[in-house]
């Protein structure tokens, strides 16, 4: 039997050349400890946000035995859950709010020239999603992985009223720029 030879380069992992256009930021590790009868059994997790800066974003928890291992699978589960955000010129439409667990997220739109006011892992997610102008405010817990997941789900949950109102009313969204004359 004659096998054809694939264009392909050999082995289960090969990467797009699309998905370097991603940048990605490690925003926390940590050293889990599980007690064994042995002693103790060392494994790691890192939090990894993964975005294109035009408003793309996306984290993912990666657990491994090693911290490169971990990064590596953080960044893979990253970029299956990608969040589109329809930003507003350079800043998010309207305000929301999102809890998850006990932390609770605020993100509020902001003037040119504002810059992204928040910490931690929130300003992480805006700066990879390419939010320029925006101010955010963690309230309740600070766990990074509630407040990435927070984060996201306010950031998934943003609407374009412009969009929203013509889908509403069974309209095809026109851009602004089409319905000067």
């Amino acid at each position: 039997m004659v096998y054809q030879q694939s264009s392909r380069p050999r082995g289960g992992r090969f990467r797009d050349e699309e998905a370097s256009k991603f940048t990605e930021r490690v925003v926390f590790t940590r050293r889990i400890a599980k007690v064994v009868k042995g002693g103790r059994r060392l494994r790691f997790n890192a939090l990894v946000v993964v975005g294109d800066g035009e408003g793309n974003v996306g984290a993912g928890m990666g657990k491994s035995l090693v911290i490169p291992d971990a990064v590596r699978k953080g960044n893979a589960i990253a970029r299956r859950g990608m969040v589109k955000i329809p930003l507003k010129g350079s800043s998010i439409p309207h305000e929301i709010t999102m809890k998850v667990g006990a932390s609770i997220v605020v993100i509020k739109p902001a003037r040119v020239g504002t810059g992204i006011i928040a910490a931690g892992t929130m300003r992480a997610i805006l700066e990879l999603g390419g939010v320029r102008d925006v101010v955010g405010k963690s309230l309740g817990s600070r766990n990074p992985i509630n407040i990435a997941a927070a984060t996201l789900e306010a950031l998934r949950q943003l609407r374009d009223p412009e969009v929203e109102i013509a889908r509403r009313l069974g309209r095809s969204p026109t851009p602004a720029v089409a319905s000067t004359p």
